[in-house]
């Protein structure tokens, strides 16, 4: 169970939530972090002295200083913490669960805070079971594709080996998409259809090799 949470229930209601597009925190996923502006400091000492829980989440656009947020996000905890010489935090957020935006809280802190509601992401508090991966070969053929067109490179053995579910989602969380098709694959009901739409956006990724028009990866609606 992911830091001793058994129930959506043990996780705290009102949390402080951190605005980054282009940044996924998946369940069980690990997101190093560099705080350096100063709200943020502000939230990661307030978050250390209390249950260690940040939300990760991205935004809609609107008003350039507070823009709209997502409509989803991940809630994690602070697992790995350390202070610069420069006064900034080095921090690693380990993904507990995936929450809906009840509602934006009114705060006298300079960071946002919002009501969290977990009920309908209850099983990212368990490991999914370990079935197999009977796609990988194919999630690995798209991969392979979408990483020569990019020359970059991942240490093969390991991608055979890992299970799936460490797999999809250290992948979905690294790989450089769209901030729109980071939020799709946080918002996939679950590991299956994530590794799907993850294996879509490799696969088009991929075919947009054989037309020049193509400038970039098309978004995932």
């Amino acid at each position: 169970m992911p830091q001793g949470y058994v129930r959506t229930a043990d996780l705290p209601q009102v949390i402080p939530v951190f605005p980054l597009d282009g940044a996924l925190l998946l369940p069980r996923g690990q997101l190093p972090l560099n705080i350096f502006e100063p709200r943020y400091l502000n939230m990661v000492d307030d978050a250390m002295a209390g249950d260690r829980v940040i939300g990760m989440i991205q935004t809609l656009g609107g008003q350039r200083a507070r823009p709209n947020l997502a409509p989803v996000g991940c809630v994690g905890r602070i697992t790995s913490y350390a202070e610069t010489s420069d006064g900034r935090y080095l921090i690693t957020l380990t993904g507990v669960a995936r929450f809906h935006v009840a509602a934006e809280l009114p705060a006298s802190s300079p960071y946002r805070q919002v009501r969290a509601d977990y009920e309908a992401f209850a099983d990212d508090l368990k490991p999914p079971p370990d079935e197999g991966f009977s796609e990988r070969e194919r999630f690995l053929g798209a991969l392979k594709a979408y990483l020569a067109r990019r020359s970059l490179d991942v240490d093969w053995d390991t991608a055979q080996a890992a299970p799936e579910e460490a797999l999809v989602n250290s992948l979905a969380m690294a790989l450089p998409f769209e901030p729109q098709e980071k939020q799709a694959l946080l918002e996939a009901d679950g590991l299956a259809e994530r590794r799907e739409a993850l294996t879509a956006l490799l696969e088009i990724d991929a075919a947009a090799l054989d037309d020049p028009s193509e400038s970039g990866p098309p978004s995932v609606q």
